[in-house]
């Protein structure tokens, strides 16, 4: 079964909820980390992947898949997770 570009960018939204459900059930674990560091592993973890989902998601508009609208909702998605994770994370601290 071959993945479109959307469905993979849906995915990566996916990851990125979990990633966020993970981080926040271990927070105790990782509230010994320093500030910086957090912040680090919040962008890598969080941030990231959103805006890889929104380049796939992209790259499936531009490919002009057959289910568009799952391109156009993984965009979406991916967009607003990630800034909303961005501003999370510039006024933390």
């Amino acid at each position: 079964m071959k993945l479109t570009f959307g469905v993979k960018s849906m995915l990566l939204f996916g990851l990125s909820i979990l990633i966020l459900v993970l981080i926040t059930l271990f927070e105790s674990a990782i509230s010994g980390l320093s500030n910086p560091a957090e912040r680090l592993l919040s962008l890598l973890l969080l941030v990231v992947p959103g805006i890889v989902g929104v380049v796939v998601g992209m790259l499936g508009v531009l490919r002009k898949e057959v289910r568009i609208w799952i391109a156009y909702l993984g965009i979406l998605l991916n967009a607003l997770f990630a800034l909303f994770q961005l501003f999370v994370i510039s006024f933390a601290g």
